[in-house]
């Protein structure tokens, strides 16, 4: 399989798809000329690490890791290193923004992982994270039947059949970075992991800062008190040019037809 590389220059037209619409809408990025500064983020980051330092990204060409990890990094000084003119540090840099209190958990999570197996030791846990750190999908349900449609591969009737219910009783939320930056190209087999969240109908009708700030909450109650990341059993697979919105194509539901992408369910063996 061929490896993704994303664009190599800044452009807008990368962001045109509508998986990017709420990035548009709350950080203008479409409004760039260029690969924005570390300095972009700060009017938008209120992010507070589990060491209580606040969170700030710094060119990772200058950060002193001293034989520390990435993560043990963010925690004992507060820094992100942050690659310049690149895709996923870029949109690492928003998931913080939208989701801080989330992001410092599972900063934490790592850290206290690392402490207990060191680092050549990954546990379900620290795989559960960073699955859904890079691919995951926040989504947004007020119906039951959400998660039993997606969940069981039943596409045609989540992404056709109720394809107006999309934005009233279901939305998705990226989470996952590496999801953002392979949408700058995307191609058909693209796929994330989708963790549902149970709200109610009034939270759609809501501004969108307000959405972001709840579900980061309910996020890292889920997280830290149910343990919902304790492996990645809770994580769904979700085709992502499924979405409606999120491909021109998919508005044709013959879209829908190629089963080498929208996989049936695989039935267990008795």
């Amino acid at each position: 399989m061929k490896r993704f590389t994303p664009p190599e220059q800044f452009q807008v037209t990368s962001l045109n798809n509508g998986a990017f619409a709420h990035l548009r809408q709350l950080f203008k990025i479409h409004q760039q000329t260029d690969w924005p500064e570390t300095t972009y983020f700060a009017p938008y980051l209120n992010a507070i690490n589990a060491n209580n330092l606040p969170i700030r990204f710094i060119d990772d060409a200058k950060v002193d890791f001293a034989e520390r990890y990435y993560e043990q990094v963010i925690f004992e000084t507060g820094e992100v290193p942050t690659r310049q003119q690149n895709w996923h540090d870029l949109f690492g840099g928003f998931i913080w923004c939208l989701f801080p209190k989330t992001k410092a958990l599972i900063n934490q999570r790592h850290v206290d992982e690392i402490a207990e197996h060191g680092l050549k030791q990954r546990s379900k846990h620290r795989n559960a994270l960073t699955l859904f750190d890079e691919c995951g999908v926040v989504l947004a349900v007020s119906e039951s039947n959400w998660k039993q449609w997606l969940s069981d591969h039943q596409w045609k009737t989540a992404f056709v059949e109720h394809r107006e219910q999309w934005g009233k009783t279901i939305t998705p939320f990226m989470f996952g970075h590496a999801n953002y930056e392979m949408l700058t190209k995307p191609y058909i087999g693209l796929t994330g992991k989708a963790l549902f969240v149970n709200v109610s109908d009034d939270i759609f009708y809501k501004d969108l800062v307000t959405q972001y700030q709840y579900l980061d909450q309910r996020l890292y109650e889920m997280i830290k008190t149910d343990d919902c990341l304790a492996d990645n059993k809770q994580l769904s697979p979700l085709p992502l040019l499924g979405v409606p919105g999120w491909c021109d194509e998919n508005s044709n539901p013959s879209f829908y037809d190629n089963t080498d992408y929208f996989r049936p369910k695989r039935r267990m063996r008795k």
